[in-house]
């Protein structure tokens, strides 16, 4: 790798423009050098925040410049294609989640990359969360004592449907929020609590004139013997707690989200003079039980850690940030949720 990764991004949508772009263009060692968008208003957008990078017309255009690594945040359909070429052309890839809509889709581009001997790793942000943050550690340190149960939503109230690809029921489209949100939120359970033995969804469409899944639940049984509930839904009037953990010593709960994306979305970018995922103290979760329970401080949210990752794996060969067998694991656990919800059984997930 040379001193300088050269960064090419396919998409500058909501995903390349918010969280891709400024992150890469923050980390020490990392350029933002060509970016792929036919559009003239992200164009526009693109020369105002990054004066520095390329607008590119095509992902062929991209793949025919010299660069280091390759990052996909073009729409779900395209994730496995263009994560294939890229992977053929002999460059790191980064997707963003979902890696693919299937399980054997993830499989075979995870086998691609280490047969070519390339970075392949997958942007799961969400772990990088300040409350799952707070919570990995509690968990790690005993406050909690045993774990028992996890609770974790991603939860919007959006009853109007937007136009866009993820309200399309091709399920070539991969979209809904099951696959949407569920990604993080399954992922979070099984980083946490390890593989999941089997799963019971529900999985609903509700919105008038919806065509894709938008008020779902899973329950995962892990091997370890914990539980996980976890909800996934664009149809909430009122948002339930962000997550609560519950062990045999005491619990944990978190209400409110994370506010990094929220400063990416409003312009806010890591490293410009004021803390980074930091949130006050009127929003800090609660750890204890019923009889005695206290304010905890909230671990700094740090997305930044997912592309500082990546440049060390380019650069010193480490393991990367999001290792894409566990994208693998997490798609089979969606899968499995969907066959439960269809047939309205509890579903064994086959062991890799």
């Amino acid at each position: 790798m040379p001193a300088t990764v050269r960064v090419g991004l396919v998409g500058f949508g909501l995903a390349g423009s918010a969280f891709h772009a400024p992150l890469i263009a923050t980390t020490p060692g990392m350029r933002l050098d060509a970016v792929v968008t036919a559009s003239p208003e992200r164009r526009a957008q693109l020369h105002r925040e990054h004066p520095g990078a390329r607008a590119v017309d095509t992902p062929e255009q991209l793949l025919a410049t010299p660069l280091d690594l390759v990052v996909i945040a073009s729409p779900n359909r395209t994730h496995v294609p263009l994560a294939r070429a890229a992977l053929d052309a002999g460059r790191p890839v980064v997707v963003d989640k979902p890696l693919a809509a299937t399980a054997a889709e993830a499989t075979a581009l995870a086998d691609l990359a280490e047969q070519r001997g390339l970075l392949l790793t997958v942007f799961q942000n969400r772990r990088w969360d300040n409350d799952f943050l707070t919570a990995r550690r509690l968990i790690s340190t005993g406050a909690l004592g045993t774990v028992h149960r996890f609770e974790s939503r991603f939860e919007r109230w959006r009853p109007q449907i937007k136009t866009g690809w993820r309200e399309l029921p091709d399920p070539a489209e991969v979209g809904g929020t099951m696959y949407d949100l569920g990604s993080h939120l399954v992922d979070q359970a099984l980083t946490l609590f390890g593989p999941a033995a089997t799963v019971y969804a529900e999985i609903d469409t509700v919105r008038p004139g919806a065509a894709v899944d938008d008020d779902s639940f899973i329950a995962l049984t892990h091997t370890s013997g914990v539980r996980s509930h976890l909800w996934m839904s664009a149809t909430a009037a009122l948002l339930g707690p962000r997550l609560r953990v519950l062990g045999d010593r005491a619990g944990y709960v978190k209400h409110g989200l994370d506010p990094q994306e929220a400063d990416l979305r409003a312009g806010r970018r890591p490293g410009d003079g004021s803390p980074w995922g930091v949130e006050p103290e009127t929003a800090y979760g609660t750890l204890g039980t019923t009889d005695s329970a206290h304010p905890v401080p909230t671990e700094p949210g740090d997305y930044p850690a997912f592309y500082r990752g990546v440049a060390a794996t380019l650069r010193d060969g480490t393991p990367p940030p999001v290792d894409p067998r566990d994208a693998v694991a997490a798609l089979a656990v969606l899968e499995a949720a969907r066959r439960s919800s269809a047939t309205r059984t509890t579903v064994d997930i086959p062991r890799a």
